[in-house]
């Protein structure tokens, strides 16, 4: 049986690693300027693939369950803009850390829509989490934080926001994962399309100019970030438990830390050592002392939980 569920968990590993690399790789390819061309770039790699798995599924769609995954799309797409602007403006490892408080601001969320305190332990991990993340915005010495730690903030509480949305939806509370998440692609790249015009570059031009490693970190992203991630994690949750399935992908910030230092070369003083050593303690004991929840009449295995 051990041995059955390390078939399972070392692909969900593979995952929480690959997320980790995710924000190294948007780093090494987007600017400024190249965001949301960068943007559209992938998410337009990414969609004839899903349509070739769903496509006998969309017509299935009601009205309500289309206009819930279009609702979904367009949060995912603030947080996809949020999280890409604040790696272009802060560290790989930062942003990595620092997106992880959304496990500690979604059962707060949770707590306050339910009116169920939360437990005593867990607001200690949540303080342990806020003052790992300060101190690892000042690893060079106490300044403001910078621009993408901020952005990278407004992140973590839209992702949240993103969780609690997609569980309340009534209207797309029964609708199948592979096409409400085609739904949703589809939604975030009309967005980003429409704000291409006012945000630099255009995607055909940052096409054009991508060589072949740039080429290689973009189909990384799209194939491996997004398809494939997505494909296992509800390949996952089926055969195994959503809890175990969340706990594998809670290392992510962790290897966002690795590869951010070991490869990117970034690196984070003694401050910022210690902040992301609190950031990590804090929400791993913040994930076994959540508040408690009202019953879910959802399905568990609803959530496609895309990370850039």
């Amino acid at each position: 049986m051990r041995g059955r569920l390390w078939l399972i968990d070392a692909p969900v590993l593979l995952v929480a690693v690959v997320w980790g690399s995710s924000y190294l790789a948007a780093k090494s390819i987007a600017t400024q300027q190249t965001v949301v061309a960068m943007l559209v770039l992938r998410f337009g790699l990414t969609l004839p693939v899903l349509l070739v798995v769903v496509r006998r599924r969309l017509g299935a769609l009601s009205r309500p369950e289309v206009g819930g995954g279009v609702l979904l799309g367009l949060v995912l797409s603030m947080i996809f803009l949020l999280e890409t602007y604040g790696v272009v403006h802060t560290s790989a490892t930062n942003a990595g850390l620092i997106i992880s408080l959304t496990m500690v601001f979604t059962p707060l969320a949770e707590s306050a829509l339910s009116r169920r305190a939360p437990s005593r332990a867990f607001l200690g991990a949540a303080a342990l989490s806020v003052v790992g993340v300060g101190l690892l915005t000042q690893g060079a010495g106490f300044t403001a934080p910078s621009q993408g730690d901020l952005l990278m903030l407004g992140a973590a509480l839209v992702r949240a926001a993103n969780l609690l949305v997609m569980h309340r939806l009534r209207a797309v509370r029964d609708t199948d994962s592979a096409s409400l998440t085609f739904v949703q692609l589809t939604s975030a790249v009309a967005v980003f399309l429409l704000v291409v015009p006012f945000a630099g570059t255009s995607p055909l031009a940052l096409a054009r100019s991508f060589g072949t490693a740039q080429w290689a970190d973009l189909v990384y992203l799209s194939l491996m970030c997004t398809l494939f991630a997505f494909f296992v994690q509800m390949w996952a949750v089926r055969r195994t438990s959503p809890s175990r399935v969340s706990l594998l992908l809670g290392t992510e910030p962790l290897w966002a830390a690795v590869i951010g230092v070991a490869i990117g070369g970034e690196r984070l003083g003694a401050l910022g050592l210690l902040g992301a050593v609190l950031v990590l303690g804090g929400t791993a004991w913040g994930r076994s002392h959540r508040p408690p929840r009202a019953p879910d009449p959802a399905p568990r295995d609803l959530q496609p939980a895309l990370t850039p």
